[in-house]
């Protein structure tokens, strides 16, 4: 079995006029890459939902799939690299984010810490 690590991008229709799509990774068990892309659609389809009073999530369609040659502490999944105007906007936003990233998760542990 191989791991693949895979982008599925959903379009977030709530009335408003500002398209908003999703992009979420997602790890998926299988033995070969179609099957991997099969899997990862699948779960796409059934992660959609229809809720036609005011909002609904439709899945668009695998945009990335990539094999994670081994699960090892520390790997790096994906990376990302950012351009911007102002250097220390950026830091500060990026330590506000994950402060409040550790709040929630450190309330979220105490929830299901019984």
């Amino acid at each position: 079995m191989n791991w693949y690590l895979v982008k599925l991008v959903f379009q977030i229709v709530n009335g408003t006029t500002v398209a908003q799509f999703d992009e979420q990774m997602r790890l998926i068990q299988a033995d070969e890459l179609d099957w991997a892309i099969e899997k990862a659609r699948v779960l796409g389809w059934l992660e959609q939902s229809g809720n036609a009073d005011s909002l609904s999530w439709h899945f668009i369609d695998v945009a990335d799939i990539r094999r994670v040659e081994a699960l090892e502490d520390g790997i790096q999944l994906c990376s990302h690299t950012v351009e911007v105007e102002d250097a220390s906007d950026y830091i500060h936003l990026t330590k506000l984010n994950s402060a409040k990233a550790l709040h929630l998760a450190q309330q979220h542990e105490l929830v299901y810490s019984f």
